[in-house]
């Protein structure tokens, strides 16, 4: 490799800003009083186990990446190991786990708004909740170039108020240490009961890091760099969050955190309450950042979420319909009109905690088949590629640990959600049906017919059960 083509690579530390630059976002300034109404200061615990949890799927994400050199995303990995079926149910799941969180976007702004206009109702709130879907849908469709421009702007705004926060908030407390020990303590006043509710608003904020495993050959030594990157990248991302809401919990007490629309912008009012003013311009940053960061979720988000739908139509397991570009700005304008009105009828109906709980839960779906399929890709991959750095060190506990823990946070998202989750899935299997070339389905007729195929699918049914992952890492225990 020359110089010059080496120089255009991504290092570790390009990479490890990615991590934490599509980890951070708009998620922080909203959740944490959500999460303080359910376990109180406790609450920081649920942002440490979320934490944790997260890097695990990141390193899943990242030897995935590490795997397959040319290719990135849960939909190309399930593709690859399991066909376009398995592909198209998790290219589906991921989409709509992505048009919900555009769907709390509008919900956040509105929220923080009324940190600037207190008297804001829920009516006056609905033409600004359409005004900003048009807004960002507008921009995308005009082309990258313009919504890059406006990414530019608002991503410059976006860590900057949590690190004022941080390093203001920390000397705050310090100098008010007993009103800091008042706030925290009792440390669990409403037990752990809720933890698992917490858990899901906390590990939702951590979500985005797969964003970050960019195909492989674009990154100097991936099998290398991606795994460290991750770990500490997302360590960054968990200290950032840790720091911000023991910072706004020792501000202001949970029992008025709870019910605070603008969390954050109240928390920078009080660390800067050393004069009225400073004050008042504690709160307007803090709201100000809030605002530029959930624009700028909402734009990039768009963005992403149109690529995805547009992928998986070229690849004819979508609608032809999400594939269409536009003469003008050729950009595929009828896919970013649907996710954004499916987005804002989301908006209108859906309260903020819901619409994060169905968000995570198809999140959780596709990490559940990612993790699955690293055993497959490993035994596919492994004459090209080789051992991955995460294998070497871990052997299968990362991918089995995955797929617990993905199995864990779809059941604590609620009966309610897992009902509605499950019908959402499944109704795409008409819409697979209805859009793959009918020569792939005669094909996968006679190969679910033929025998040679059913002695297959019995090999691969044993190796779905726990009992296969159980002697997968006796065997790697007995290696060392």
């Amino acid at each position: 490799m020359d110089k010059a083509s080496k120089s255009q690579k991504l290092d570790f530390f390009d990479v490890t800003n990615l991590v934490v630059g599509t980890a951070i976002g708009a998620d922080i300034y909203v959740i944490t009083a959500l999460g303080c109404g359910y376990l109180g200061p406790a609450n920081l615990v649920a942002w440490i186990v979320g934490g944790a949890i997260a890097i695990i799927f990141a390193l899943i994400f990242a030897e995935c990446a590490a795997l397959i050199p040319n290719v990135g995303g849960a939909y190309a990995y399930a593709r690859e190991a399991w066909g376009n079926f398995t592909g198209f149910v998790v290219g589906w799941g991921l989409w709509i786990a992505e048009v919900a969180a555009l769907a709390v976007m509008p919900v956040a702004f509105v929220r923080y708004l009324t940190f600037f206009i207190p008297s804001l109702t829920w009516i006056q709130g609905v033409p600004i909740k359409v005004l900003f879907v048009v807004v960002f849908t507008y921009v995308n469709i005009r082309g990258t170039k313009l919504a890059g421009r406006t990414n530019d702007v608002l991503t410059i705004a976006k860590v900057s108020p949590l690190l004022l926060l941080i390093i203001m908030g920390l000397v705050y407390l310090g100098a008010h240490p007993a009103q800091t020990y008042s706030n925290f303590i009792p440390f669990a006043p409403l037990g752990y009961s809720n933890f698992a509710p917490a858990l899901i608003l906390a590990f939702w904020a951590y979500t985005g890091f797969e964003l970050a495993v960019v195909p492989s050959n674009e990154i100097d030594n991936p099998q290398i760099t991606i795994p460290k990157a991750m770990i500490i990248g997302m360590t960054i991302v968990i200290f950032v969050y840790i720091l911000t809401n023991f910072v706004a919990i020792g501000a202001i007490n949970w029992t008025t955190l709870q019910f605070d629309q603008a969390p954050l912008a109240s928390a920078g009012s009080v660390v800067l309450s050393y004069t009225p003013a400073l004050a008042v311009i504690g709160g307007t940053i803090l709201g100000i950042g809030a605002l530029l960061s959930i624009s700028g979720y909402d734009e990039s988000g768009t963005l992403a979420t149109a690529r995805l739908s547009y992928a998986i139509s070229i690849d004819g397991l979508f609608p032809k319909f999400f594939s269409q570009i536009h003469p003008k700005y050729g950009t595929p304008y009828k896919s970013i009109l649907a996710q954004s009105a499916i987005a804002l009828f989301a908006s209108l109906i859906g309260g903020l905690s819901q619409l994060i709980v169905f968000a995570t839960f198809n999140l959780a779906f596709v990490y559940l088949v990612t993790s699955s399929v690293v055993f497959v890709l490993r035994e596919k991959r492994k004459p090209e590629v080789g051992q991955t750095v995460v294998e070497k060190m871990t052997g299968p506990i990362i991918p089995i640990t995955g797929i617990l823990l993905s199995a864990y946070m779809l059941l604590i998202c609620g009966t309610t959600t897992i009902f509605f989750g499950i019908i959402t899935i499944l109704i795409g299997v008409p819409i697979y049906v209805a859009h793959t070339p009918r020569t792939e389905m005669e094909t996968l007729k006679k190969e679910f017919y033929s025998t040679e195929a059913i002695l297959s699918r019995v090999s691969r049914t044993q190796k779905v059960f726990l009992g296969y992952l159980l002697k997968l890492l006796r065997e790697y225990m007995r290696r060392e």
